[in-house]
């Protein structure tokens, strides 16, 4: 059989039709599960062994005061350390789950992004996150399909009362005009080792943690590869010509030298600014394989204009 021409391939790129499902048993379940639901749960994807091994990694990069949230949304009760790929290579096999790989093949394109990668551990105390999905950011209407896709690393058991992951079944395929409500969040309870795969258009949040212990999680989130600039020109462009001001600021801006609303672009938790500050005297130094688990760089503070994203007469501040 002769291989595709470049014409046949350029048509086929142009013309792209829906992919048929799997004809893998188990994988076809997830697939119209996610389809139907938004979400799947899929049991068994590592050992309890893997899981220990990664709670006594986040453990180490927690240090003996780790961080916690500054608003309601990430959790006041709730440690996060971002950037894991850049501080431990406990975390990697976590990436490339060979369940969370077939389904990315299904609902995004095969050359999917890393688009965020964090672990995220809820303290007893603490309150139900407030409903979102995660693609929000794109701000495109719905329905549509989801550009991105997550996990829920489930380091623990989940339960009733432990902070498990609500999600809202069938969110994914409502419109912009409906926003979730907490009465039809339904937990995912699950064993440890369990993988909670949903599209970046389902509806969901950490949930309220009644227990008295910490509930441990890793989150590894995917996009399109068509979510960020087609050339990456803060690879392109010596960072020095932004930091010395010689690229006016609102061009370095759209370079990527600012994090969009409300956190599409940061680095490790830093504005890109001071992280692109901060890996220029890295590079003056030998390469630190053990980087503290929480980012901390002085300098400017970013500015958010917050009437460019939101009419502030009909919000209550």
């Amino acid at each position: 059989m002769a291989p595709p021409t470049e014409k046949e391939i350029i048509d086929a790129f142009y013309q792209r039709k829906h992919k048929p499902l799997p004809t893998d048993a188990a994988l076809r379940r997830h697939v119209e599960t996610v389809l139907r639901d938004g979400f799947a749960i899929i049991p068994g994807c590592f050992s309890d062994a893997e899981a220990l091994e990664a709670k006594a990694e986040i453990d180490r990069l927690h240090g003996p005061a780790p961080l916690v949230g500054k608003t309601e949304f990430d959790g006041k009760r709730t440690n996060r350390v971002f950037s894991l790929l850049a501080k431990s290579r406990t975390f990697d096999r976590f990436c490339t789950i060979q369940a969370v790989r077939a389904l990315n093949d299904f609902f995004l394109d095969e050359e999917c992004l890393l688009y965020i990668m964090e672990s995220i551990v809820i303290r007893p105390g603490e309150r139900a996150q407030l409903l979102h999905h995660d693609d929000a950011p794109t701000r495109m209407p719905r329905p549509r399909p989801a550009v991105t896709a997550a996990t829920m690393i489930c380091l623990d058991d989940y339960t009733e009362t432990n902070g498990a992951t609500r999600l809202i079944p069938g969110s994914h395929l409502w419109g912009s005009d409906r926003a979730g409500e907490d009465h039809e969040a339904r937990t995912a309870v699950c064993p440890r080792g369990s993988v909670i795969y949903f599209l970046g258009t389902t509806w969901h949040s950490g949930g309220q943690n009644r227990s008295d212990k910490p509930r441990y999680a890793l989150t590894v989130q995917y996009c399109m590869p068509f979510i960020r600039p087609l050339d990456n020109l803060m690879l392109s462009i010596d960072p020095r010509r932004v930091l010395n001001g010689e690229i006016p600021r609102e061009i370095a801006d759209m370079m990527g030298y600012r994090s969009a609303f409300p956190f599409i672009g940061y680095s490790d938790g830093l504005n890109p600014r001071k992280a692109t500050a901060r890996m220029l005297r890295r590079l003056q130094a030998p390469i630190d394989y053990s980087p503290p688990g929480f980012a901390s760089e002085r300098g400017e503070k970013e500015k958010r204009d917050m009437s460019k994203v939101v009419d502030l007469t009909k919000v209550k501040l």
